[in-house]
């Protein structure tokens, strides 16, 4: 057996059973963080997780669902005290969602203040064409001694990704972005000791299925292959890097 993996950003209430997907992320043996894109999904999802050694649930409001959802951001309020993590959040400005885009920044606005006024929440974030924007708002909002934002499924240039360093940002990296060589390119440029993997389970696929947290191997062998290095290295930096960012304690 190798080290232990680390999918640091999956959705497991939205595999067809939930239970049995916490159970096997257990069993498996997978450091899970599931995140949430509503806050009315957080109780039932902590109240699954919270015996488990291995599974850990993000408090979200996913930015797609702000236009519907904005004024959930009281109850995501309330419910913050109670968890140290924070995701599925953030900014999507592709087409589709770019109706809601002045209201979304509001809601991370948000977001980002109560994580800094509470200190020492880690913070999984969504950037569809919007990387600018959501670095911007780090910087303002939640500087590095207040907390850790995790650009989940990072998209942006180089330049961007060392910005996003500079901010103490951590990066999760799921097959898709190795999947060809100019996706692959960017994230080769992310420094090794600020990345950790995912799958973003069930939206991605790995084999025909949807993608369980057992899948993120994929990842690492992949960043493994980009980086020259053995399976069993990479996976040991990955959860390096995980206790790492877990043990730093920000105030």
């Amino acid at each position: 057996m190798g080290p232990a993996l680390v999918d640091f950003h999956c959705h497991l209430d939205l595999y067809p059973d939930h239970a049995a997907a916490v159970e096997r992320c257990e069993r498996d043996g997978v450091f899970t963080l599931t995140v949430t894109t509503t806050p009315k999904a957080w109780p039932r999802n902590h109240e699954l997780a919270a015996a488990t050694r291995h599974v850990r649930v993000a408090l979200g409001l996913h930015p797609q669902l702000v236009a519907d959802r904005a004024h959930e951001i009281g109850l995501w309020e309330e419910y913050l005290p109670r968890t140290r993590y924070v995701g599925e959040v953030g900014l999507d400005a592709s087409p589709r969602f770019y109706k809601s885009f002045d209201t979304q920044k509001e809601v991370f606005a948000r977001i980002l203040s109560l994580c800094a006024a509470a200190g020492n929440k880690i913070v999984s974030t969504h950037s569809v064409r919007a990387t600018k924007a959501v670095l911007d708002m780090i910087e303002q909002y939640m500087p590095p001694s207040r907390g850790r934002v995790v650009l989940h499924w990072f998209t942006g240039t180089a330049a961007e990704a060392r910005r996003a360093v500079d901010l103490g940002c951590y990066f999760s990296v799921n097959a898709e972005m190795l999947a060809n060589e100019k996706r692959a390119a960017i994230t080769k440029v992310l420094p090794l000791h600020r990345v950790l993997t995912e799958t973003d389970g069930p939206f991605t696929q790995t084999g025909g299925h949807p993608a369980t947290p057992s899948d993120v191997r994929v990842a690492v062998e992949g960043l493994a292959r980009l980086h020259g290095i053995s399976f069993n290295d990479m996976s040991a930096t990955i959860l390096s890097n995980l206790k790492g960012l877990l043990a730093e304690g920000i105030r």
